[in-house]
């Protein structure tokens, strides 16, 4: 990662957080929504990316907003269900998330949706030890990228299907630290950057 001045910056990576929907997961169009397993479809490449993490001795969070929920479309046993789906299936390709953490409420209703610090708040409750200045955000929307920079983090946005991006995607990109196609991408240059 590099500051503000474009110089290297030597943090050492202990922390990944990992937004869900087009990071980790075919992202649905705007205003549509993951609600069981059967539509939740890795992208490529995922569980190796984590996989990695894992090996590097990083500690690797989803934190998610599931609007969703709050909208009655599915349920947080549905979520729940989705996650531990998923956790099998990067357990077979070797590969763990450490947590999941999601938001199941509407907008304006809480402080744990993003870009609010509730998430993070919630992750360093379970794992004392995170650090902003230690972390990283990956995701591809603003929030995700406002969640990150407000809590001090480094950000990485990914761009993925730009005809499946949210409003402000060009804002996310700008503000973003680093911009990459895909989570794969964006762990190989971290981890080739880490002191």
């Amino acid at each position: 990662m590099t500051d503000a001045n474009g110089n290297s910056t030597h943090t050492v990576l202990k922390t990944v957080f990992l937004d869900r929907d087009g990071v980790l997961n075919e992202k649905m169009p705007e205003g549509h929504y993951v609600t069981r397993w059967e539509e939740f479809r890795p992208l490529p490449g995922v569980p190796e990316a984590v996989q990695r993490l894992n090996r590097a001795g990083v500690l690797v969070l989803v934190v998610s907003n599931q609007r969703g929920v709050a909208l009655g479309h599915y349920t947080v046993a549905d979520v729940e269900s989705i996650h531990s789906e998923f956790q099998k299936l990067l357990n077979a390709a070797g590969a763990r998330v450490d947590a999941f953490f999601f938001c199941p409420h509407d907008k304006h209703s809480c402080t744990c949706r993003k870009p609010g610090p509730g998430l993070f708040e919630q992750a360093r409750a379970r794992f004392p030890e995170i650090a902003p200045e230690t972390s990283i955000m990956i995701g591809d929307s603003l929030s995700d990228i406002e969640f990150g920079r407000r809590l001090g983090m480094g950000t990485v946005f990914i761009e993925g299907n730009a005809e499946h991006q949210k409003p402000g995607a060009a804002s996310a990109k700008e503000l973003a630290q680093m911009c990459c196609r895909s989570l794969p991408e964006a762990v190989e240059a971290l981890l080739q950057g880490r002191a």
